[in-house]
């Protein structure tokens, strides 16, 4: 049975930029071809090759090529592949880019920013996101942690998305996987309140092992364009799984044997250096709405196991 309500649902994997936050972006380029072109032929609508955020900020001798996303690295990873029908996406962050790292479209292989922000920086990401629409791109803003924000401030920034930008889509992001599927009712209502032209995403992380369960909850609800990563692979708990995604979907627009042929070719293998998945730190960080950061510090600590110290530690903070 397909589970599309309509045509309309897209499906974003950023299995490359997400995961790039567990290795600082440090994938190789034979890695990244793979997932691009297994997205392309699994049909998925956008893949994200990772960031173009400021040298000014970070270090090119501390971080790989996905922090940055070069035009000239883009253009060797996607060449000679055939890209079908999918869209390549990169992020900024609103507070760790500049403007003019933002080449025009003409001379891109990429067709969406997305823009990631906290409330708080929304000005700063209205000017990225007007630069990038202005060069002829398409764009999002995705809110991050916006299960920490009032919903005065949720309303009032959604309010200066709408009447101050020109971006095709705005994300609901759980950044520390703390929601609920009520939480997600709730947002989504108030984002289509506040949205009259423009489509709904959302990114969620898997803290409580809920970002499958609350992406079935909305595309339930009808939105517009719902992410995942192979495997799940993201920082701490990691992301909703995209092969989940595809397999409940059973649309004949997508093909789920690209992406298990990568995962057990490539993502796999990161497991060997990479740790990503649920964990009870996790958990207790998803469960108490706190950044995932001090769950991660203790994981690759000598007490990683210690998980009674670490509530007793967390529940003190």
């Amino acid at each position: 049975m397909n589970k599309l309500n309509d045509a309309k649902l897209e499906v974003l994997d950023c299995t490359i930029r997400d995961g790039g936050l567990t290795n600082k972006s440090d994938f190789p380029i034979d890695t990244v071809r793979a997932v691009y072109r297994a997205a392309c032929e699994a049909g998925i609508d956008y893949i994200e090759l990772g960031y173009r955020n400021s040298k000014k900020i970070f270090s090119t001798e501390e971080y790989g090529p996905w922090r940055f996303c070069e035009e000239n690295t883009l253009r060797k990873t996607v060449n000679s592949i055939e890209k079908r029908n999918t869209k390549i996406s990169i992020m900024q962050d609103a507070h760790k880019a500049e403007a003019e790292d933002i080449i025009p479209k003409s001379e891109s292989v990429v067709d969406l920013i997305r823009i990631a922000t906290y409330v708080k920086d929304i000005d700063k990401a209205v000017r990225l996101a007007n630069n990038a629409s202005e060069k002829g791109y398409m764009c999002s803003i995705n809110i991050m942690a916006i299960s920490r924000e009032t919903t005065k401030d949720i309303e009032y920034t959604l309010k200066k998305i709408e009447s101050e930008t020109s971006v095709e889509m705005v994300y609901i992001v759980d950044s520390f996987g703390a929601l609920y599927p009520e939480d997600v009712n709730r947002l989504f209502d108030m984002y289509k309140k506040h949205l009259t032209n423009k489509k709904i995403g959302v990114h969620f992380h898997n803290n409580q092992q809920l970002a499958f369960a609350n992406s079935i909850e909305v595309i339930r609800l009808g939105i517009d364009c719902i992410d995942g990563t192979l495997y799940g692979l993201g920082r701490g708990a990691g992301n909703c799984p995209i092969e989940l995604l595809i397999g409940y979907l059973r649309s004949e627009r997508y093909d789920l044997l690209p992406l298990l042929e990568v995962i057990e070719e490539k993502i796999l293998k990161l497991r060997e250096n990479i740790d990503w998945g649920y964990h009870i730190p996790y958990m207790l960080s998803g469960i108490l709405n706190k950044h995932p950061k001090d769950a991660c510090d203790w994981l690759s600590s000598s007490n990683k196991y210690k998980i009674i110290e670490f509530y007793k530690n967390i529940m003190g903070n």
